[in-house]
């Protein structure tokens, strides 16, 4: 009895240190990983990537139970990590809004924000609907906030459902719908209307694909699946703007819709509970509904120096393949500057003047292509510089490291400093435009 007793006894202290060790070596290892994601949040708060710029996640740490799959399910490298237990953002700089950690959370614990409370980001007054507040005008895609490719598809499709349920046939118009824009959400909302039967028409002050045609040819547009309207899933994860344009291409073409390119809208007023549109060629037409599905970069951003306006400087890459034995300085040291840069670099002399003292803005991807770039001397990178003027030979920086004027040979000049809120548009539709400081765009319904 007594040896049984005993065996009991050895048994249950072996079962219970095995699992105090268990425990122990969970704990521990859990505190590891949690020291990792701290040093990681130090160095990104020294790099300047810590404070978001664009659409970033918010978690709520009373609902978070540390599943790991928000971070298992971000396309991004380190965006999130768990620090004491809780998910916390580390490179929140480097959030693109895939909004993959909102979906995957499984207490919903995750919601996404655009600004913070130090910066703020103007956006238009829209409802859930995407309405905005004059009644019939509706926004979707990257004039609202949501500039990924994934999340504006979404919109567009959703705008559209939503308006259909409030269409006044009785209202005499050309049109039940018009939508401005063919990018991502304009082309989504297209389709939609198509599918509904309305009477629609599309119209685009440039080209189709809005923002996205103006990407260089060979950069990747997509990492994530999305829902196209009368096509289905679109798994294209890693994809070019051509691969990606010659899609949205062939279903409209298979679906019968005619994008208006080259027809910029200049005014639209609501009259008598239709709204009219005016084109900068002068023509007008009526319609029910409009919806904006324009970008937000509507107007390049310029330095406002001397011989900005010359032929040499542009803002966009269209074809760099047929760029070649150029010196070519390119201005800003965000993803599409960079982008740029690698593109270029290989056939031509190509230097990156930036004004911050990092790429404080990039994806993990294209600040290991640049770094490597850098130093294996393809790319050479002024950081802390401004232009002070462009000639017909070159460009005058301004080093602030060196504090003197430096003189840069250049054949051609890409400017890269983003664009401006097409705030006068919107305000002459009656749009109302207010400062974010921190706001939820898309957050669960608890």
């Amino acid at each position: 009895m007594e040896d049984t007793f005993i065996e009991s006894v050895i048994i249950y202290s072996v079962v219970f240190l095995f699992t105090v060790g268990l425990i122990l070596y969970y704990v521990l290892q859990q505190r590891s990983k949690s020291r990792k994601v701290e040093k990681k949040i130090e160095r990104a708060k020294a790099a300047g990537l810590y404070e978001p710029v664009s659409l970033h996640p918010i978690i709520d740490i009373n609902s978070c139970i540390q599943t790991g799959a928000c971070i298992e399910a971000c396309p991004e490298k380190d965006i999130l990590g768990i620090v004491r237990g809780k998910a916390t953002t580390i490179n929140a700089s480097r959030c693109i809004g895939h909004g993959a950690c909102f979906h995957a959370c499984p207490t919903e614990a995750i919601s996404l924000y655009i600004g913070t409370e130090k910066r703020g980001v103007d956006l238009p007054h829209v409802n859930h609907t995407f309405e905005t507040n004059v009644g019939g005008m509706y926004i979707a895609g990257e004039l609202g906030g949501m500039g990924l490719i994934k999340n504006a598809v979404e919109q567009g499709k959703q705008a559209v459902e939503n308006m259909i349920k409030t269409i006044d046939k009785t209202v005499e118009a050309d049109f039940d719908l018009i939508i401005v824009g063919s990018g991502p959400a304009g082309i989504a909302a297209s389709l939609t209307a198509k599918k509904h039967n309305l009477n629609f028409i599309t119209l685009e002050q440039d080209t189709l694909g809005g923002t996205v045609f103006t990407f260089p040819r060979t950069k990747i547009v997509m990492t994530s699946a999305m829902d196209l309207p009368l096509y289905g899933q679109v798994k294209l994860y890693e994809t070019s703007k051509t691969e990606l344009l010659t899609l949205w291409n062939s279903v409209l073409t298979n679906n019968k819709i005619e994008i208006r390119q080259n027809t910029k809208v200049d005014h639209i007023v609501k009259e008598k509970g239709r709204f009219i549109v005016e084109t900068a060629k002068g023509e007008k037409m009526t319609s029910r509904k409009v919806l904006l599905a324009i970008g937000r970069r509507g107007t390049p951003k310029k330095l406002g120096v001397d011989g900005e306006n010359t032929e040499k400087v542009a803002y966009r890459l269209l074809e760099p393949e047929l760029i070649q034995e150029k010196n070519i300085l390119i201005v800003g040291g965000g993803d599409t500057a960079i982008e740029a840069a690698l593109l270029l670099a290989d056939r031509n002399k190509v230097c990156i003047s930036y004004r911050s003292k990092a790429f404080n803005r990039a994806k993990p991807k294209n600040e290991e292509k640049i770094i490597q770039y850098i130093s294996n001397g393809k790319v050479e990178v002024r950081f802390q510089s401004n232009v002070i003027s462009i000639d017909e030979m070159g460009v005058k920086l301004r080093e602030d490291a060196l504090e003197n004027e430096t003189y840069i040979a250049a054949d051609r000049v890409y400017i890269f400093a983003g664009g401006e809120l097409p705030t006068e548009f919107l305000q002459k539709a009656g749009v109302e435009i207010s400062r974010k400081f921190g706001q939820a765009v898309l957050t669960h319904n608890k």
